[in-house]
């Protein structure tokens, strides 16, 4: 390879820092719910200024491996599959906003994912996953007219079914999606009825998971996500 190709790409001394302090936790060194150093300790151990520590210190929060509460130390924290998701979600904002082709894609993507999650969810729910689902449903049903309470229901009853997986990134996926999803929720479903079909058609999903039907219970899903589709719409279609 020619010399020229193997420059050396100067790093930010934040970046730097970020690393020997990800190291601290990564290793073992640091566990889960222990504090953190404080600044002054970190400053002198490493050799750097404030900026440096607390530019770094603020990674590792967005990474989900520390929490940071104002007048306390800082903590380590246990990553989880939800914190992972949480990680990207501003970036899927900027895509979902800038492209009208992306929110296609994510719905394409989501039929896919729920499809399975029902299938398994028929497979293996237990009298303990179908009370959820029925509170889930039961709670829907009680917020007919509150169109955010409806769709945080809605959301709720889409993301238990893929808990029964046992699976914590499947729950967290459908978690994060369900939520990228939800900005583009139109307004018009209260308005036109639309929520009696939601609640009738999750009923339905409900029965075929109840009943141990993977056949059904997919087919139930595709009825009221290809339904369902259209409630999502990005603004530049709707402005068009």
């Amino acid at each position: 390879m020619p010399l020229t190709d193997q420059r050396i790409v100067r790093r930010k001394l934040s970046d730097e820092v970020f690393d020997r302090l990800k190291a601290l936790i990564t290793s073992g060194e640091l566990q889960p719910g222990d504090p953190f150093p404080s600044e002054r300790e970190l400053m002198d151990r490493l050799g750097v200024g404030r900026p440096a520590i607390r530019e770094a210190m603020q990674q590792l929060s967005i990474f989900g491996l520390l929490t940071i509460s104002h007048g306390e130390r800082a903590r380590v924290r246990q990553p989880t599959a939800r914190s992972i998701f949480q990680q990207v979600d501003d970036a899927a904002s900027v895509l979902l906003s800038s492209s009208p082709a992306s929110l296609e894609h994510l719905k394409e993507a989501r039929r896919f994912f729920e499809l399975g999650m029902v299938r398994q969810a028929a497979q293996k729910a237990d009298a303990q996953a179908v009370a959820g689902l029925q509170e889930a449903l039961a709670r829907q049903r009680a917020s007919l007219g509150d169109a955010d309470a409806f769709i945080n229901a809605d959301m709720q009853f889409h993301t238990r079914i893929a808990a029964i997986s046992g699976n914590p990134l499947f729950e967290a996926m459908s978690e994060a999606m369900l939520g990228w999803l939800k900005q583009y929720h139109t307004d018009l479903l209260i308005w036109t009825g639309k929520e009696n079909y939601t609640l009738s058609e999750h009923e339905d999903i409900l029965n075929r998971i109840i009943a141990h039907d993977p056949d059904g219970a997919e087919q139930a899903m595709v009825r009221h996500l290809d339904r369902s589709a259209s409630l999502y719409v990005h603004q530049t279609a709707a402005s068009a």
